[in-house]
Formats: C-alpha cells, sequence, structure tokens
C-alpha cells in the first residue's frame, strides 16, 4: 500500500485577494509563511520516502518549509502545476466577468471541456494531468509514504475523480490553504484516508 500525503500550499497575496493564479504566481503572505513551518512542523513528526511538489513558486515556497524542517530534498514535478486559467490568470472573479464576459459565459455553457482561450486549460485535461501524475508517483513508491505539495485545483479534481463526482461539482468540495491530506492506493485502488485537516493551523487562524 501506497499512501501519499497531499500538502496544498500555503496561502499567498492573490488567495486574499481573490484572483485566479493559475501558472502565475504569487508569494505566500505572512499567514501563508506560517502555515508552511506549522505544516511542517507536523510533518517531522512522520516518516516519509520522498517530497514532491509543483515548480510553481507558492508550492515550491511551502516544499523548501517542509524539506528545511524534514530534512529532505524537494523533487519538482511540472505535472503538479495548477490548472492553466489563460486570460483570466491574474484576475478576481469581477474582472473576468467584465474583461471577459463573451468567454466566461461559453466556459459556464460548455463546461469541464472548455479550454480557456490564452493557452489555458480544460478541467478535463488537468484533471488527466493529475490522474497520471498521482499514479504515477504512487507507482513509483509502493509500500511507501510520500509528501507531495501542489494546489487547490489538483486536490479536489483528484478527490472528485476518486469518489466519482462530476467535474463541475469539484467547486463544492471544502479546501483549505496548507491542509492535510492523504490518499492511499492498493491494488490499483484509491482510498481517502484524511481529508482537510487543519488542526497543525489552530493556533495561528
Amino acid at each position: 500500500m501506497t499512501e501519499i500525503i497531499f500538502i496544498r500550499h500555503g496561502e499567498t497575496q492573490w488567495n486574499i485577494e481573490g484572483r485566479v493564479m493559475g501558472q502565475l504566481d504569487s508569494p505566500l503572505s505572512r499567514r501563508g509563511e506560517n502555515q508552511a513551518e506549522a505544516i511542517a512542523r507536523r510533518l517531522s513528526t512522520i516518516s516519509f520516502a520522498a517530497l514532491y511538489s509543483s515548480d510553481l513558486g507558492r508550492a515550491k515556497q511551502t516544499a523548501n518549509a517542509i524539506a528545511n524542517k524534514c530534512n529532505m530534498t524537494v523533487q519538482l514535478d511540472k505535472s503538479l502545476r495548477e490548472r492553466n486559467m489563460g486570460v483570466f490568470q491574474g484576475l478576481t472573479r469581477k474582472e473576468k466577468k467584465v474583461q471577459y464576459a463573451q468567454v466566461w459565459k461559453e466556459s459556464k455553457a460548455v463546461g469541464a471541456d472548455y479550454i480557456i482561450p490564452g493557452g489555458g486549460e480544460s478541467r478535463n485535461q488537468r484533471l488527466a494531468r493529475s490522474i497520471e501524475a498521482m499514479n504515477r508517483l504512487a507507482d513509483m513508491h509502493l509500500n511507501e509514504a510520500i509528501v507531495v505539495v501542489s494546489h487547490d485545483g489538483i486536490l479536489r479534481g483528484f478527490l472528485g475523480h476518486m469518489l466519482g463526482l462530476e467535474v463541475q461539482s469539484e467547486t463544492r468540495i471544502v479546501r483549505a490553504n496548507a491542509s492535510y491530506n492523504s490518499f492511499l492506493k492498493e491494488d490499483g485502488l484509491w482510498r481517502l484516508k484524511v481529508w482537510g485537516d487543519t488542526s497543525h493551523l489552530q493556533h495561528i487562524e
């Protein structure tokens, strides 16, 4: 049995502002830095074989805090990146609806197969990428536990896939920055062990 401990990156400035990050970047806020240190302390109490991270800055910053505390090396993996949100990147929800009204309408009408203009991805493209990454990492570490630092969309999408939910329903799933989540893979099947645990953040929230 393989365990993937999945950590969402700490809070960023754009999280606070409600901006779409996609594959652009925003540094961790002060609280986000504290969150990264808190999850690092928690992970230092358990044993795991490897530490992987998206190569986007907010994930790397979180992963580096874990690496320093746990005496591990961060292995970067582009397939763990957040969804490319194309022309929406850097905008708030209101700005998206005003500046790209037609694109917004089309994205809602088409759903999970809609590819956002400006080099973006569809939800289904992001989901396929995340499924491949999770299975590949699990198969590389049979009977081990590893830590993966990635993003909101990757996390929600994979959980929805595992539970057999429609991709559009993933926005209903509650998630938190620097949360502790755990998935188990055994005999080719995935199971959820822990979802959205933020007990390590109580002293800073």
